[in-house]
């Protein structure tokens, strides 16, 4: 028996299946008016926070229904999808999350017979990449020696299962789920134009600004001075927003499922006005990015695998296109009202 949902993102179709035990968490009713509002493009005042301050948001609780999963011991917390479910129709990638593993996959854990390409376990959550016959593996780790769960993408790209290990809860399978949902969007998406930028989106007169930077740098600080300071302003993603490039060349900002610890799920697009890197500084100055200064500032803001030529190979071109037809600027910034002047008449 399984469960299935449909959701567009960024226009292209998400499958996700569910086999039993696991199924996906009934929203409640405060959950679906909110979803209702989001999924119609409302702002429902999701602002830039600290994520210490999360706990203090009623609405974000709402949204994530935290609250409401103890008890439902494999109810899946799909409610910051919901926004964007559609109807049943061709999707182009697939997830599946089942407990049962192949022969084959419980054999090469047992053999150890795979190829590791890449290992993050510097800070937790830890994972590992690895490449068998065809098929890349990833294995999650929330700590040290304590695996989460283990996901097999296909050759296609397209499609994938995740294994959560037995032992492992809704909340900590389904932090799972929205990663490995992240990286098949990336693999299935890149030969299309299409690209998950880290960085926080907020549109004015009906056209998207992002703005990126290293970590620590303040893409939400930056964000949530605009809501403050611009009158019309609105936040349509804090974390990674999607961009691609429409039938006319436009290069459209979608909001997104994944808005890390701004819980702002709206179903909202918009034409790219700016791309806008932002770098600490002692005064707040803008200039325009050209070339390849432009291209590199997006090729590092892009949330890809960068370990996999096949990938890189796809999401170059994309970037190309972004550095040499829409305007990118470096903001040097302070965390003031004066940073957001100077950004909005810099690129206007």
């Amino acid at each position: 028996m399984t469960e299935k949902r449909y959701y567009k993102v960024g226009g292209h179709v998400v499958e996700v299946e569910l086999a039993e035990p696991w199924h996906f968490k009934a929203l409640s009713p405060k959950e679906a008016e909110v979803v209702e509002r989001l999924r119609r493009g409302e702002d429902v005042g999701v602002i830039p926070v600290p994520a210490d301050k999360l706990d203090d948001l009623a609405l974000n609780k709402d949204i994530t229904g935290k609250d409401s999963i103890k008890g439902d011991r494999y109810g899946l917390d799909f409610s910051q999808y919901a926004p964007f479910e559609t109807d049943p129709c061709e999707p182009l990638m697939t997830l599946r999350v089942q407990y049962e593993r192949p022969e084959w996959l419980v054999r090469a854990e047992e053999e150890r017979t795979w190829k590791e390409v890449v290992r993050v376990d510097e800070v937790p959550p830890f994972y590992e990449g690895r490449v068998l016959d065809g098929h890349t593996i990833y294995e999650f780790y929330p700590a040290a020696d304590v695996s989460a769960g283990i996901f097999v993408m296909e050759d296609d790209y397209r499609t994938g299962t995740y294994y959560p290990r037995e032992k492992m809860g809704p909340r900590v399978t389904m932090f799972q789920v929205n990663t490995v949902l992240m990286i098949l969007y990336t693999f299935a998406t890149a030969p299309l134009g299409t690209l998950l930028l880290h960085s926080s989106m907020v549109r004015l007169d009906g056209k998207a600004n992002l703005f990126f930077g290293v970590s620590g740098t303040g893409k939400s600080t930056h964000s949530r001075l605009w809501l403050e300071h611009v009158p019309g302003c609105d936040l349509m993603n804090d974390d990674n927003p999607v961009i691609r490039f429409d039938g006319n060349g436009t290069l459209i900002g979608y909001g997104s499922p994944w808005s890390g610890k701004t819980l702002c799920y709206r179903n909202v697009s918009a034409p790219v006005r700016a791309l806008v890197r932002l770098e600490q500084a002692p005064e707040n100055r803008i200039r325009p990015l050209h070339a390849l200064d432009a291209y590199a500032s997006v090729v590092a803001a892009s949330s890809t695998i960068r370990w996999n030529r096949r990938i890189m190979d796809a999401l170059v071109p994309t970037v190309e296109r972004v550095a040499m037809n829409v305007p990118c600027f470096h903001l040097g910034c302070r965390p003031d009202a004066e940073a957001v002047k100077v950004c909005k008449e810099g690129i206007q």
